[in-house]
């Protein structure tokens, strides 16, 4: 029988809050929560994973728990529009913490320039040159 996977503590919990506030410059509201998550990508077996999660500039985030010092994370904006961080696990909770901000910052700057990136081209490509009289 598999062990269960600890809770988040108070210190890393603490942790978390601290990141978030130097990220935001407000206290962030987090919830505690669980995840089934397949850790054995050779198994079907679904383990409940403790799990932070809390919601910010319109994003939706989460640090799993799957063992004692062991973290997965991720952000998403819609079931269908889920993002990681490119790295499948972390040892370390900080670096958890601020590379999942850093990452999501970084898509939502790049949206932000598509955006304004998409306007400007169509803009360029409405112009038809000067208008003569």
């Amino acid at each position: 029988m598999n062990t269960p996977v600890p809770d988040f503590t108070e210190a890393e919990q603490k942790l978390v809050t601290t990141e978030l506030f130097q990220q935001y410059g407000k206290l962030v509201p987090m919830q505690l929560a669980d995840s089934e998550l397949q850790l054995d990508p050779l198994s079907t077996h679904l383990t409940l994973c403790p799990t932070l999660y809390w919601t910010e500039r319109g994003a939706q985030f989460v640090i799993c728990k799957i063992a004692d010092g062991r973290y997965r994370c991720q952000f998403f904006y819609s079931e269908a529009d889920q993002y990681g961080t490119g790295k499948d696990e972390y040892q370390d909770l900080q670096a958890c913490v601020v590379t999942l901000l850093q990452v999501q910052s970084d898509h939502e700057r790049q949206l932000a320039d598509t955006s304004t990136s998409a306007t400007a081209a169509n803009l360029d490509d409405e112009y038809q040159g000067p208008l003569v009289i």
